[in-house]
């Protein structure tokens, strides 16, 4: 039932978006780090959320932000489906469970920021949540980002901080978390991973199918990857240039396309999207942590960073 959730919110969003690194042109809406390799960008109108994601001298973003429930950000879910219509909760997001958003709700109200910061080649951003389903309704949670870039690679820390006060949505429901919600460019179509039971033994990588998101057609949400063994996927275009991203206490993955004969840039409907999962029971005072990384390159390149990760983990 978990699951669904994160599926049917997936569906809503995709109608309604080695030198040393250097900080430059910040300013009080955006957070920029970038090197002779990579440009990333933070808004901080949207919680902090990652937006924009360019090689060094290219201009191309390939972060997909057609709509709020895309970027690359923090989403977590908590308790039963409840329905909060008579407080305003949006009929489409009716019966929700506990629901934070790090850009912001279903009706375009955005995350509060309370701190955010830049030193070297590092971001902080803390904001105030929103619950998606309820219309201007901060969560009662924080969540705070740590972002840091060294050649081809962003690594990132989230935290998720619950203060929750109501007794509405029940406690111990386990249900599946994003670590994180990644979109991007319809361009990056194929999607590549190692499936098998020997990871990080330098088996062969492939292709597997995309799924391709149907609306209104429940067979055909999102894919489901149990078998993505050494925890990371990767969307890559016809030259194997893209961005995998590696979540090294992912479960499984969801990932898929929508509108998959369409190509176009950060604002357009077609997209790609890429979801490692964990499953946990977030209580009203929990505090979830993790840390994944996203490498731009070729399939080759990143293997090899996400080896060395690993390696550095032991």
């Amino acid at each position: 039932m978990k699951r669904g959730i994160i599926l049917v919110f997936m569906i809503f969003s995709v109608l309604g978006t080695i030198a040393q690194p250097k900080a430059k042109n910040t300013t009080d809406k955006t957070l920029e780090l970038s090197n002779n390799k990579i440009c990333v960008k933070q808004d901080l109108t949207r919680g902090g959320a990652i937006y924009y994601i360019s090689k060094s001298d290219e201009e191309r973003n390939i972060v997909n932000i057609y709509d709020e429930g895309r970027y690359i950000q923090q989403s977590y879910y908590a308790g039963n489906n409840i329905d909060r219509q008579a407080e305003g909760q949006a009929k489409a997001w009716s019966p929700w469970a506990w629901n934070p958003i790090q850009v912001g709700d279903n009706a375009y109200n955005r995350a509060q920021i309370l701190e955010s910061w830049q030193k070297g080649n590092q971001t902080y951003v803390k904001c105030i949540p929103m619950q998606w389903d309820m219309n201007g309704m901060p969560a009662q949670a924080t969540m705070e980002q740590w972002t840091t870039i060294k050649g081809n690679v962003i690594k990132v820390r989230n935290r998720l901080v619950c203060s929750r006060t109501d007794d509405i949505y029940g406690e111990g429901v386990v249900c599946s978390q994003e670590i994180p919600a990644v979109y991007v460019i319809s361009a990056l179509k194929n999607l590549y991973s190692y499936f098998g039971d020997k990871p990080f033994s330098n088996q062969p990588i492939r292709s597997t199918e995309v799924k391709q998101l149907i609306l209104n057609d429940p067979e055909h949400f999102w894919g489901l990857y149990r078998d993505a063994s050494e925890q990371w996927m990767a969307f890559v275009d016809d030259s194997n240039w893209g961005l995998a991203v590696y979540s090294p206490t992912a479960e499984a993955f969801l990932a898929g396309r929508f509108d998959s004969f369409l190509e176009g840039d950060e604002h357009h409907v077609a997209c790609s999207y890429i979801a490692p999962i964990r499953q946990e029971a977030l209580k009203k005072d929990s505090v979830m942590e993790y840390e994944y990384y996203l490498v731009i390159g070729t399939l080759d390149q990143m293997r090899k960073n996400i080896y060395k990760f690993k390696r550095k983990q032991k």
